[in-house]
């Protein structure tokens, strides 16, 4: 029975909520659970049935998505940052990229029967990881410093270098269909490229200039870049042929590296953008798979995941770390953690479609083999990394680090003195100021919103026990509880006061989060230790034994808050109010008698 229009798009809202809430709870790739929601609305129980739902409309659709997942991405390349990777990482990008490529291109060809260039396409759709699998993964699995920082990397750089690379291999394919000769193919792809690089470096500098000069009101700004952007891919494709993918990523990534460009704020829209976009999407695109064509592949597709997991990616880390100075026990898990993520499913579903209007032969196996690849990555790396990190001894020891929500004069005192302890601490804020004046006192700090879609991918928190939610601003403490009470539990986030208690319905609405205002005494709001220390009130770290205890410290010294306690196993307690703290232990409390 096929359900009307209207309930078939109620039907893929609500499902893409079920499916991000779930991977929330279960704290796994979202990817994941809107697949799988896909597969059983679509080929499983034909609920949701998208050919007949968009008809003509389907391509568009889903070349304007991908178009938009690709900008977002290419906003997070920047130059600099590149510059500064390890030789691991840029040998992983690079030809770690080409030696996945080849590999997984000849498994398809041998072992599935696909024709070179499908092949070639699936190869290269293949390579890219990306940051929104990576990083779940790694705050399970916690590997050492060394593992993290490659895997992050390569998935953060990979993103939009990959979709590069598979663009171009796909323009190579399409154009070949019509190209006369050698020569007119060449000539045709280099238009395309050059079109691509043109338009998209043109219309990001356009932009970027526009933002820059506040041509462009503020409440306008996101819905400008969006119109632009939409703009520059429509003229790109009607220039050449299927070149505004290429064009939207140039012109991300242009605008990633313009100066005295704020892109903030545009990264946060297109990040709730690609969100909505990406769970509708997926739903969608999987209701399309074909369950018949998946079984019926059998073997050969068993044997190609396998080729992925331990041929392709072990040549690949082999072939990146040559000479370097990584130990064999960090390639080995190195070798095992490389899931597919959100990009090679959107361009392949993309490339899918276009195929399959020119007829191309095999074309509706593309999207299977590749959310096959996804899904088996996924969950056999998920269910078995932990535990394999475990038996090669590279997972970090039990976390102790903290996270301090705020990069603010009180913070930054917080900080040091946490440092001096030999305890790891990283700063959040999205003041820029803020952020600046950390990073010159040395301490390690992350610019934006410790909750954002960017921090997920780059905010390393594998090492982090704690978290303090230290802004004068109540409402960022409230969302750091909720948002890091759910991934570290609720006895590990504190929130400072940020004022007095709110009274009336106010009061009922934030009791939740006002019992996590526990942070150190009752009375200490975030006014009175600003106003403290910036009265000459010093924070001071004390060693308590038996013989000289908590009491005889409090005869010594008057006006004193205790802050936390450093036990011998260099564990950090917060001390809330009425606690005393433990004894041996690293006092570390704020002293107002030395002003």
């Amino acid at each position: 029975m096929l359900l009307s229009a209207p309930l078939m798009l109620v039907i893929i809202g609500l499902g893409s909520l079920l499916a991000q809430w779930l991977a929330w709870l279960l704290k796994i790739p979202a990817i994941l659970p809107l697949l799988l929601l896909g597969v059983v609305l679509g080929p499983v129980t034909h609920v949701i049935q998208p050919d007949a739902l968009f008809g003509d409309l389907l391509f568009p659709l889903v070349s304007i998505s991908v178009a938009i997942i690709l900008f977002e991405g290419a906003l997070t390349l920047r130059v600099d940052e590149v510059r500064g990777l390890g030789g691991v990482v840029r040998n992983l990008v690079t030809i770690g990229m080409l030696v996945t490529f080849v590999v997984i291109s000849l498994a398809c060809w041998w072992l599935l029967g696909f024709e070179p260039e499908l092949a070639a396409l699936v190869g290269a759709v293949t390579v890219v990881t990306g940051p929104t699998v990576i990083s779940p993964l790694m705050r399970v699995v916690r590997p050492n410093a060394a593992i993290n920082q490659v895997l992050r990397w390569e998935g953060i750089v990979i993103d939009p270098v990959g979709a590069i690379f598979t663009l171009l291999v796909f323009e190579f394919i399409t154009l070949r269909e019509h190209a006369e000769s050698l020569t007119h193919l060449f000539w045709t792809l280099g238009e395309t490229v050059a079109c691509g690089l043109v338009v998209g470096s043109l219309f990001g500098y356009i932009l970027g200039v526009a933002l820059r000069r506040v041509w462009i009101p503020a409440y306008l700004q996101n819905l400008g870049v969006l119109a632009v952007m939409l703009t520059a891919f429509g003229l790109s494709n009607a220039l050449a042929d299927e070149s505004g993918m290429l064009t939207v990523t140039v012109m991300g990534i242009w605008l990633a590296n313009m100066r005295d460009v704020d892109t903030t704020e545009i990264l946060a829209f297109k990040e709730e953008l690609s969100a909505i976009l990406i769970s509708a999407l997926f739903i969608i695109l999987a209701a399309r798979l074909d369950i018949g064509a998946l079984i019926d592949m059998g073997w050969p597709l068993i044997g190609l995941l396998l080729v992925v997991q331990f041929i392709a990616r072990p040549l690949c880390i082999a072939v990146s770390t040559w000479c370097s100075s990584l130990h064999w026990r960090d390639r080995l898990l190195l070798c095992w953690i490389s899931p597919r993520g959100i990009v090679a499913a959107a361009v392949s579903s993309l490339f899918a479609l276009t195929l399959q209007r020119m007829n191309y032969p095999q074309a509706d196996k593309l999207v299977t083999v590749v959310f096959a690849i996804i899904i088996g990555t996924v969950v056999l790396q998920s269910l078995t990394s932990r535990g394999i990190a475990r038996m090669l001894r590279v997972q970090q020891k039990t976390p102790r680090g903290v996270l301090i929500i705020g990069a603010n004069s009180v913070a930054r005192v917080l900080a040091k003195v946490l440092m001096k302890q030999d305890i790891p601490v990283r700063l959040t804020d999205s003041s820029w100021e803020y952020y600046r004046q950390a990073r010159m006192d040395g301490i390690p700090a992350y610019y934006g919103n410790a909750w954002s879609e960017h921090a997920e991918n780059f905010l390393d928190l594998s090492g982090v026990s704690q978290v303090l939610a230290l802004s004068p601003n109540r409402h960022q403490n409230a969302l750091a509880v909720y948002h890091f009470g759910h991934i570290f539990g609720r006895e590990k986030v504190f929130a400072v006061r940020s004022g007095p208690a709110l009274k009336g319905a106010r009061s009922q609405e934030n009791s939740r989060f006002q019992r996590h205002e526990v942070l150190f005494s009752s009375d200490a709001t975030y006014s009175k230790l600003s106003s403290l220390l910036a009265k000459g009130a010093v924070i001071k770290a004390t060693h308590l034994n038996e013989s000289f205890g908590w009491i005889d410290y409090l005869e010594k010294n008057s006006g004193v808050l205790p802050l936390f306690a450093v036990r011998e196993n260099d564990t950090l307690v917060v001390l809330k109010d009425g606690n005393t703290p433990p004894v041996p232990c690293t006092l570390i409390a704020l002293v107002q008698n030395e002003a």
